[in-house]
């Protein structure tokens, strides 16, 4: 690692500690209004035969499960697959149906099973999915996310496919900043959704 990655990778890990810390103190507040813009705007961005990418909540992120009542049987959530003996993990995203139990995947999250994760998992294509909802530390302002440093969602979008899915950052309006740093695997997201509703980077798409 160069001394200007080793620079980067500092830099993120105290903005990381920063802004968990900053988003557990504004969530009490954030998450009625965040929750009350999302039940509001999302349904409209989807088209009738697309399905939302939302994610389970670990604490202190924006609980928007209640979105299932809007959009019974058209709801996905990303799960980590088991690493394969002749491949890597990765995320994936899964129907969340009504009635289907939920186990931990990969890094123990509740997630849809899979039976086919001893091959690698199995998961919904990119052009089943009208928008990705993904939780955020921080969101700057060229869609720059701060997550957990796994990666996982810029191994995903590294591909083009579902680099066009329309994804937003979820967080509250005070974990948005001007700028983060950036690595070149870091995939910008196409805005975000705080207590304002969403925020588009380009115009929003129409479904």
């Amino acid at each position: 690692m160069s001394a200007a990655d080793e620079a980067t990778a500092s830099t993120k890990a105290a903005l990381r500690r920063q802004f968990r810390a900053q988003r557990q103190a504004l969530l009490p507040a954030a998450q009625p209004a965040i929750e009350a813009q999302a039940l509001r705007h999302v349904p409209g961005l989807l088209a009738p035969d697309q399905l939302l990418g939302l994610y389970w909540p670990l604490p202190s992120e924006v609980d928007l499960r209640a979105l299932r009542t809007l959009l019974p049987g058209r709801v996905a959530l990303p799960a980590i697959t088991h690493a394969a003996e002749d491949g890597d993990a990765r995320l994936v995203y899964r129907p969340w149906h009504n009635a289907e139990a939920l186990a931990p995947d990969g890094c123990g999250i509740p997630a849809p099973a899979d039976h086919n994760d001893e091959l690698g998992g199995g998961g919904l294509d990119p052009e089943m999915l009208g928008l990705l909802l993904i939780p955020a530390l921080a969101c700057d302002a060229a869609g720059i996310r701060l997550g957990y440093g796994g990666g996982w969602y810029d191994r995903l979008r590294a591909d083009p496919a579902w680099a066009r899915v329309p994804a937003l950052a979820v967080l509250p309006q005070g974990c948005r900043l001007e700028q983060l740093p950036r690595d070149p695997w870091d995939v910008p997201l196409h805005g975000w959704l705080d207590e304002n509703g969403p925020g588009w980077l380009d115009p929003a798409p129409r479904c």
